[in-house]
């Protein structure tokens, strides 16, 4: 038994109240979807800046009678009494409630920095206050900036290239002062190139993997900044969902060094990545596999390459992710497919059913979209 699929059962055993900042955005739907399949209680925060409930609306859906245990507050984690509010009688707190994307931060680092920043700063005093046993909080990859080394290490770091880049690391360097001074106990996940169903295909912000899956499938133009030699760490959400129950339950000597990175662990270049979306994507629009490449200069902050070191994540918490860029695009294209009304003719016609209560969000989609590969 992993130490994932021992966690879910604890949970289950010994139901829980937690808090999700951020709770209606893509991350943040898919932790309270896993948390509600384990039969936690979840309360979900969020003003909608960049969260949609279109995507609390999928969740309350997909989890059936469970979606009792599910309360909403609409509001902004800069605002203390709101958050008291909702972190009453919890027990954890998972916090991805954030402006995320670095050009958003280069055109706007006023509201980067008042979000990622002051509602961090609010968070923390609030648990303080409310006794939260424990915080999770997303930070980035982005904090690495140009350090050099590959694969990054958490305890290298070089200087940040924007100002998402430096709210983030502000952020861990808050909740190392606040462990100390407010005794808020607290853990870091520094996300690499998160992926998966619900992540938002529109707008100038946009992350790569579902705008060019949407553009794919549509038949639009896709666009590559720089020549596509690029290279990121692409990381399946529920890799994600693991490491955040991971270290929400991890003994406080587990969870020691308070940063990790969450990441698959191998790089993947973005003309590779547009080939292995395009392929996919060509069983639903088979228009798809004759799609070219746009390329345009580079953007300004954007990292050359990132590869993470996940083996602190593995000896101190157990994370281990179960999820590579291959399965997670199946799983991923099949479900922007099927809201396009696309379905794959070649695809088998049943699935097994869901047994373990470990497998929590990507065989439910393989499930509805009959999509292979269930582990």
């Amino acid at each position: 038994m992993t130490r994932f699929e021992k966690v879910s059962s604890e949970l289950l055993a010994n139901p829980a109240r937690w808090l999700v900042t951020g709770a209606a955005g893509f991350i943040g739907s898919h932790l309270v979807e896993a948390l509600l399949r384990l039969n936690q209680e979840v309360v979900g925060l969020d003003n909608f800046a960049t969260g949609y409930q279109s995507n609390l609306d999928d969740v309350l859906d997909r989890v059936g009678d469970k979606a009792s245990r599910f309360h909403f507050i609409e509001g902004d984690i800069r605002d203390r009494v709101t958050c008291l509010a909702a972190m009453e009688g919890a027990r954890f707190v998972l916090h991805e409630a954030a402006i995320g994307s670095v050009p958003r931060s280069i055109d706007d680092p006023m509201t980067t920095h008042s979000n990622n920043v002051d509602g961090f700063v609010t968070v923390l005093l609030a648990a303080q206050e409310a006794r939260i046993e424990r915080v999770i909080y997303a930070s980035s990859s982005s904090v690495y900036g140009d350090d050099k080394n590959s694969p990054k290490l958490e305890s290298q770091l070089g200087r940040p290239l924007s100002p998402y880049a430096t709210s983030k690391l502000v952020d861990e360097l808050y909740a190392e002062t606040f462990l100390r001074t407010h005794h808020v106990d607290s853990v870091g996940l520094r996300y690499f190139n998160v992926f998966g169903p619900r992540q938002d295909p529109n707008g100038a912000y946009a992350a790569v993997i579902p705008r060019w899956t949407e553009q794919l499938l549509s038949g639009h133009p896709s666009v590559v900044f720089g020549d596509g030699s690029n290279s990121r760490d692409f990381c399946f959400v529920d890799n994600v969902v693991q490491a955040n129950l991971l270290a929400a339950t991890a003994s406080e000597t587990e969870v020691l060094p308070r940063v990790f990175n969450v990441a698959y662990g191998a790089r993947t270049t973005l003309l590779e990545l547009y080939d292995a979306i395009r392929d996919r994507a060509a069983k639903y629009a088979p228009e798809a596999q004759g799609a070219s490449l746009e390329r345009r200069p580079p953007r300004a902050g954007d990292i050359p390459h990132s590869l993470a070191a996940i083996d602190r994540a593995r000896a101190c918490i157990g994370y281990e992710p179960a999820y590579d860029l291959r399965r997670g695009l199946d799983v991923t294209v099949g479900w922007y497919a099927s809201r396009a009304g696309r379905t794959d003719s070649s695809a088998p016609k049943s699935a097994r059913s869901l047994k373990e209560p470990h497998e929590l969000l990507a065989y439910g989609y393989q499930q509805e979209h009959h999509l292979s590969g269930t582990r």
